[in-house]
């Protein structure tokens, strides 16, 4: 609550009303996107947060920590879609439909923090962007299991190299921060639709 001029009560965003974590994480996407990474302190981001550095590093060991979170979060939205759909006992072109639009859709609904965390990786340290790395591979190699399924059973053509058909599918995943528009023509779900369909036209006999 916060008092008006005239001394009156009126509802008004309270500081502690957002999880401490959440609101960290808030806050350092913002700062990160406004001053960079490497120009954000820690002191800055408690400040903006309304939290003490102690209660900061109850949760966050470090700013690379923050930074990680930031990605890590989306990774594992990503990552239990991806796991839902795939252990599916629908056919595998259904399957691969799904996970191919479901990493579409929480890329474009999450673009803001993956271009940050993106734009700043190569400044965590080297053990960190090795879980990243492991994380996208786990994904990737999802991905290539399933098409190598569907080729192995006559359902997708086999000409093609699973490994090539997964870089291509996600290069142009790791595009969409160069044109996506939330206000644009397309939602990111039929975006993610489209993306699909396209992944799977490839792979049709």
């Amino acid at each position: 609550m916060a008092r008006s001029a005239n001394g009156r009560t009126t509802a008004g965003p309270a500081v502690g009303a957002e999880p401490v974590p959440q609101r960290l994480l808030a806050v350092a996407t913002r700062l990160f996107a406004e001053q960079g990474f490497e120009m954000t302190s820690v002191q800055q981001i408690v400040d903006a947060a309304g939290v003490t550095k102690g209660a900061m590093y109850h949760y966050f060991g470090s700013k690379d920590d923050l930074l990680y979170e930031i990605y890590a979060r989306v990774l594992r939205d990503q990552h239990a879609r991806m796991e839902s759909a795939a252990a599916s006992d629908a056919p595998v072109q259904e399957r691969l439909h799904a996970v191919a639009a479901a990493v579409v859709a929480t890329t474009a609904a999450n673009l803001y923090d993956t271009v940050i965390f993106f734009r700043s990786m190569h400044l965590l340290h080297a053990d960190k962007q090795a879980e990243v790395r492991a994380e996208r591979r786990r994904y990737h190699e999802r991905v290539r299991a399933l098409i190598e399924e569907g080729q192995l059973s006559g359902v997708f053509r086999s000409d093609k190299s699973a490994d090539l058909v997964v870089d291509f599918f996600f290069g142009a995943v790791h595009h969409l921060g160069t044109w996506f528009r939330k206000d644009g023509k397309l939602t990111g779900e039929e975006v993610g639709e489209q993306f699909a369909d396209l992944l799977l036209a490839s792979l049709r006999p």
